[in-house]
Order: structure tokens, then sequence, then C-alpha cells
């Protein structure tokens, strides 16, 4: 057990290196975008990256899933490079035909999102940041399945740097406030991109397998509407802020969404690592036991460091952007520790795949998505961003509460929940307290130091643990 969860870790920390350099750099970058782009360029943004979302889920048909499923499955060498070329040709070619659609379509699309045709040349953008966003992120996914965690970070790393600059260059250099920002990502990802093409041509040759296909949709298609209500939970906050509250009040959400990308790294980390370590096990019966280790520790450290970005949030707001853009650390409490329900939802969403019984997720993220719906129709108008931000962390929990019922029918695991109670227990009284009563940073940081402790005094930690925990103390702290 404590050689796969050490694996799992290894492959987490490589993959989130790029997604580290990511956030720490779209964090520190928020002071660009708030001087050179409007809340309104922000919005704007924040809605056509929402789109897109919608879109790949669409165009990808549950591809990118199976193809984790399957790969794994298949039984020698010919098999794997079966399943890589059948997935890469069905991706280029979706995102091909969504390309050249968009661009046709560009000035109706900004007419819908924006009620004007002014933003035309923006929306073409992101059709050409969505082609390469998906072709990349397909090409990219060989190195998971192959644990090769390092040429993941190397890559994404080199996505990340090449994006940063062209984004100064476009926006800064050039003026071109929210088109900047578009272009100068896909440009980042294009780039990267072609040097994988090259790199893989040996894996990508013409051929192109329909029943595998067909059977790789079959495990996939039931995922389509799941993720598409997974983004109405993600994205429909941002639609109901501009119609009832405004575009400026978006571009203030988003900054509360930036303030808790740290819980997003982690996410993005350990998502990253997570299907093919946990599909990569054989015997079920360790795989129920891992998981069941995974969704505690996972639980603890998510929570840990959504006590910290909530109780911090005002000193992070001050500190990266300007007066104008501080009401957006009103969210970050919620936003974050809604992400903590979501990475649970992830664990316990794998025994699903496992058994191949996906037909029933879109229920669990249908009910999580009309939920929060209902709730931004009654709390936006009323409440704004902070409405939204309750809607979302209400939606999330419900989603990873049902998703636990239905992954424990069909692929039951030793969840320890009196433990993950404990630690997300612990972690939102002590948010809470620091933020309704008003501490200073000295206390906030406090609270922060005290949430292990704390763990300890309710019994939280294993006989095992503590006698981990007390040699590293006597390890790091000198004996008199």
């Amino acid at each position: 057990m404590l050689h796969q969860l050490k694996r799992l870790a290894k492959h987490s920390a490589i993959y989130g290196l790029g997604g580290l350099v990511s956030r720490v750099l779209a964090i520190l970058l928020l002071p660009l975008y708030t001087r050179y782009l409007s809340p309104s360029d922000y919005g704007a943004i924040e809605t056509l990256v929402a789109a897109s979302a919608v879109l790949v889920t669409l165009l990808r048909a549950g591809i990118s899933s199976a193809f984790f499923r399957f790969y794994f499955d298949a039984e020698d060498d010919t098999g794997r490079t079966r399943v890589v070329r059948t997935a890469f040709w069905f991706t280029m070619t979706m995102s091909t035909a969504a390309l050249i659609a968009g661009l046709a379509v560009a000035g109706p699309i900004s007419q819908l999102l924006f009620s004007s045709g002014d933003r035309a040349g923006l929306v073409r953008a992101a059709f050409i940041g969505l082609w390469a966003q998906m072709n990349f992120e397909q090409i990219t996914s060989l190195f998971r399945v192959e644990e090769r965690s390092l040429q993941f970070a190397v890559a994404s790393i080199s996505n990340v740097l090449i994006t940063i600059v062209m984004t100064i260059v476009l926006v800064v250099g050039f003026n071109q406030h929210a088109l900047g920002v578009i272009v100068g990502n896909f440009i980042g990802t294009l780039a990267v991109y072609i040097v994988l093409l090259a790199y893989r041509r040996y894996q990508l040759g013409l051929e192109f397998d329909r029943r595998l296909l067909r059977e790789m949709n079959r495990f996939g298609l039931p995922l389509v509407p799941a993720a598409i209500f997974l983004w109405g939970i993600n994205f429909s906050d941002r639609l109901f802020l501009v119609r009832y509250v405004g575009q400026d009040e978006v571009g203030l959400y988003s900054i509360g969404v930036r303030l808790a990308s740290a819980i997003v790294f982690l996410q993005f980390a350990f998502r990253t690592a997570w299907p093919a370590f946990a599909y990569s096990i054989k015997s079920d019966d360790e795989a129920k036991q891992t998981y069941a280790w995974v969704l505690t520790y996972l639980v603890l450290i998510t929570c840990w460091i959504s006590l910290a970005l909530g109780v911090l949030s005002p000193w992070l707001a001050r500190l990266l952007t300007k007066p104008e853009f501080y009401g957006g650390a009103r969210v970050v409490s919620l936003l974050a520790f809604a992400g903590v329900a979501f990475t649970a939802y992830t664990v316990v969403a794998i025994g699903v795949g496992r058994a191949r019984k996906t037909q029933f997720n879109w229920v669990v993220t249908g009910v999580a998505a009309a939920l929060n719906i209902g709730m931004n129709f009654v709390l936006v108008p009323r409440y704004g961003m902070i409405g939204a931000a309750i809607s979302t962390a209400a939606a999330y929990s419900a989603m990873f509460v049902l998703m636990t019922l239905n992954a424990q029918r069909v692929f039951p695991a030793p969840y320890q929940w009196r433990r993950v109670a404990t630690a997300a227990g612990v972690a939102v009284a002590l948010d809470v307290t620091g933020e309704w009563a008003g501490v200073g940073l000295g206390v906030a940081v406090a609270l922060v130091i005290a949430y292990p402790v704390a763990l300890g005094a309710l019994g939280f930690y294993s006989p095992g643990e503590r006698r981990r925990i007390a040699q590293l103390a006597r390890r790091f702290v000198p004996a008199r």
C-alpha cells in the first residue's frame, strides 16, 4: 500500500510541476491583466473559456476517458498502438471540423454571446485555441499512460513559458487586450504540439479501427452528458452573473477563481496521474484498499490548502491586484472548498469506470447541475457572486455524495468516512472562525498552522501515522 501511495504521489508531484508553474505565473500575471484589461475584457475571456469547455466535451464524445481504460485493457503493444491511433485520428477529425465551422460562423456566435458582432475576431481565436487544446491533450495523454510524468511536465512547462512570453508581447507590446490573451495561449500550445507530433510520429500511423472506436464510444458516450452537466456546474455561474449582475461582476468573480487556483493546481496534478494509476492496479482488492487511503489523504491535503486560501485571501488580493478587484477575495473560501468536494468525487468515480458501469454518471451530475442552476436562479440576483459561489459548493458536495452511493453499489471500497469527515469538518470550522471574526494576518496564519494539531486532538491519526509523525519530529527537532 505504501509503495502504491508513494508511486501516485511521485507522479502527481511531477505532473503538478507544469501545473504549478502555470498557476503561479497566472497569479503573477494578475497585475498585468488588471492593468491592461478591463473587467469587461476579462469577463469576455472567461465566457469564451466556458463555451470552449462545452464544445471540447461534445467533440471528444468520451474518447479521452475511454482511452485510458482501453489502453490498459489491451493485451499487447499492437493492441495499445491501435488504441492510440484510433483515438488520435478521431480527435483530429472532430477538432478540425469544429475549427472550420467556428471560423465560418464567428459573427453570429459573437452576437449570441456578447450581443454584438464586435468580438468575432476573439471568437475565431478561441476556435483555433480549441483545436490546439484538443489535439495537444490527446497527444500528451500518451505520456500519462506510459507514466512518463517527467516528459509530460517538460511539455507542459514549455507550453506555459511560450504562452506567457507571447501573451506579454501581444497584450503589452501590441496592445491587443483580450485578443492578445487568447492568441498568446494557443501559440504556446501549437508550438509544443508540432514538436510532439514529430516526436510521436512512429505511433501515429494511418490506422483507424472502427470496431474499437464503437467500443470506446460505448464506454465514453454516457460520460458526455455527465461532463456537460459538470460544465454547467463549473461555468454556468458566469452566465448567471452576466445576466443578473453584469460583466464587471464576472471579472471580479474570475479574480476569486484565480486566487483559489492553488486548489485547482492540486486537482490538475492529481487528476492527471489518477486514471492511469488507478486502472494500472490489476487486483480489485488491492485497488479498493488503495482508493480508500487515497481519498483520506487527498481530503486532508486539499482541506488544509483550502483553509489557507480562505483565511489569507484578503491579503493575497491586496498583494496581487488593484483596489477595484479586491472584492474577488470574498468567494475564494467557498470556491476552494468546492474544489475539495470535486477532487473527492474524482476519487470515488474511478470505481464506476473500473467496473465499466458508466451509464448512470449523467444522473449524478445531472441532479447536481439542476441543484446548481436552481440555486443560481435564487441566489445570484440577490447575492451576486457570493450566491454563485454557494451554488457551486453545494452542487459539488451533492455530486460527491451521489457518486459515492453509485460507486459503492458497483465497486464497493472501504473508505475511511470518519477520518474524511473529521478532516473536512475541522478545516471548515477554522475557516469560518477566521473569516467571520475578521482576524488579522497573524491570527490567520496561526489558524492554518493549528489545523494538523486540531486533527491530532480529535483522534484523526492512526497509530502508524502517529509513530511516523514522531519519527519525523525527532529527525528535524534536535534533542536537548
